[in-house]
């Protein structure tokens, strides 16, 4: 007897219409399991996207067949099981050694025979060229705005997206701050990222969570060139339309402030502290790594610089200290 579990996705980053939900899914495959006499033990829901490997459910769901505690899926499309070669590969592979026995789809026919695998491989195939084909347009449009002069991202501090013209517009009240910022850090009035951190909470700009700005937040706006009217993405610059906040020569004069402060070396990345600093407990020098934050709400990333003793002196007890409290201890 076959046991089938039904599995339904539906992602956030889907933009298609037409897809239905993960609700009209359950709906539908139910209607579907009536209709054909098909007995379903569990709904598995998610909603993650299936153009990379790595999905917790549907890894779950392999789980389960390979264990041979179920020998059947359900799904409306093999679009909602694979995007991705390697997930697919993995259906097809588990059909092929037999703890797959039945895959029942209400928009697609599938058979386990040798023209049935080799169609449920096209079926894969078509997912995924959607997928790279979609990613490919989004690039060349992404690219194409930047040629144009357009950011095509969140505008930083300073600046918001007018989403009626499609531009980057000034924001009187930030803008001012992060002008006086810029000024005030190269002419030696501020002197740490803690005094223009404040700077921002005296005048009511926070992070969601209403604490002040990172510090890591605030280094990386004083060594964006955007704020003198050239864009970076992915390692190339392209000249904005949006209207400069300063000049290149106070932007030129900020850098040599932040070399001259944190007396920085050519590394792979340029973290402020590492070279000096050593563990107060074993003597041994401290290292850096960063770390990426990704806020779903606001679609955003915020990469966080994080330190630790390397522990070359032998055992230590110190753990991982965030940048901005290390600068508060200095």
């Amino acid at each position: 007897m076959t046991k089938y579990i039904a599995y339904c996705r539906k992602s956030t980053d889907e933009k298609d219409k037409q897809i239905m939900s993960i609700e009209q899914q359950i709906e539908e495959l139910k209607a579907f399991a009536q209709r054909e006499n098909l007995e379903i033990s569990e709904f598995l829901t998610e909603a993650e996207t299936a153009k990379v490997p790595g999905r917790p459910v549907f890894n779950s769901l392999i789980s389960l067949i390979e264990k041979g505690l179920i020998n059947g899926i359900i799904s409306w499309h093999p679009d909602r099981l694979a995007r991705n070669s390697i997930d697919g590969g993995k259906i097809i592979y588990l059909v092929d050694t037999g703890k797959l026995q039945a895959l029942k789809f209400p928009s697609f026919w599938f058979e386990n025979t040798p023209q049935g695998k080799f169609m449920l491989s096209i079926a894969f195939g078509q997912s995924k060229y959607y997928v790279d084909n979609l990613s490919e347009n989004v690039k060349r449009g992404l690219y194409f705005k930047l040629r144009r002069g357009d950011w095509p991202s969140y505008a930083p501090l300073g600046y918001k997206n007018d989403r009626n013209n499609r531009s980057i517009m000034v924001v009187p009240k930030s803008a001012r701050l992060v002008k006086e910022a810029f000024r005030k850090f190269a002419s030696g009035e501020f002197s740490s990222m803690k005094d223009i951190c404040d700077l921002f909470f005296r005048n009511g700009i926070t992070r969601r969570n209403g604490k002040p700005l990172h510090f890591n937040q605030i280094r990386e706006m004083l060594q964006r060139t955007f704020y003198y009217g050239l864009m970076s993405y992915h390692g190339e610059t392209y000249e904005g339309k949006h209207k400069p906040l300063i000049t290149k020569k106070l932007f030129d004069e900020v850098q040599k402030a932040l070399e001259k402060k944190y007396n920085r070396k050519p590394q792979k990345h340029d973290f402020a502290f590492t070279g000096f600093i050593k563990c107060k407990e074993c003597g041994s020098f401290f290292t850096a790594e960063k770390h990426k934050k990704f806020y779903p709400k606001t679609r955003g990333e915020v990469w966080y610089t994080y330190y630790r003793c390397v522990k070359k002196k032998g055992v230590c007890s110190q753990k991982y200290l965030p940048e901005d409290e290390l600068e508060k201890q200095l």
